[in-house]
């Protein structure tokens, strides 16, 4: 992929990958330049979305962000608080991340995941004016959704290991596997 076409690829809009009654929803930042090109969540080489489900037992195999679709076949979806994209989550302002935590909001409401994931506890802090916020389960629920805040998996976000990463994204899967 070119550096023309990343940034032809900002401010597009990604889809979301959802259904209803998910058993964890997903939920990044916000779609960088190489998810934005491909139509692919978590799509840059880097990013250790994929291998950190994988290794924490969300899906039996490695996928391929092209392979994001199947995700629903394990009760499983993705979303982002802002729905535009972006070269660096920098560069969303505070006013972006509190108007898509009321959307995600809404739309957490209308599709009933037991659990909503945000992989980023500051875009967390921010979207939903939690400010003591830290990784792990969250007291406050979205209706009957209970709410987890998960490290962000960017290669950026090097103080988490892929390791450290699969252990509290493995917590979270069983705490979604005992709710049934």
């Amino acid at each position: 992929m070119t550096p023309a076409e990343l940034e032809a690829a900002r401010d597009r809009l990604v889809p979301d990958v959802v259904a209803d009654g998910l058993r964890v929803l997903f939920c990044g930042i916000n779609p960088g330049l190489m998810t934005a090109a491909t139509g692919h969540h978590f799509a840059r080489p880097g990013n250790r979305f994929w291998p950190t489900l994988h290794a924490s037992g969300f899906t039996p195999r490695r996928l391929d962000p092209s392979e994001q679709a199947e995700l629903v076949r394990y009760g499983l979806g993705i979303t982002n608080v802002v729905a535009r994209a972006s070269a660096r989550a920098d560069e969303l302002s505070d006013e972006e991340y509190r108007e898509g935590g009321r959307i995600l909001e809404e739309k957490v409401l209308r599709l009933r995941p037991r659990w909503l994931a945000v992989a980023g506890v500051t875009a967390y802090r921010v979207a939903f004016g939690d400010k003591k916020a830290k990784i792990g389960p969250q007291t406050r629920t979205i209706g009957d959704t209970r709410i987890w805040a998960l490290p962000n998996p960017s290669g950026l976000n090097a103080h988490w290991t892929l390791t450290t990463m699969a252990e509290e994204y493995g917590r979270l899967r069983a705490a979604a596997e005992a709710d049934g």
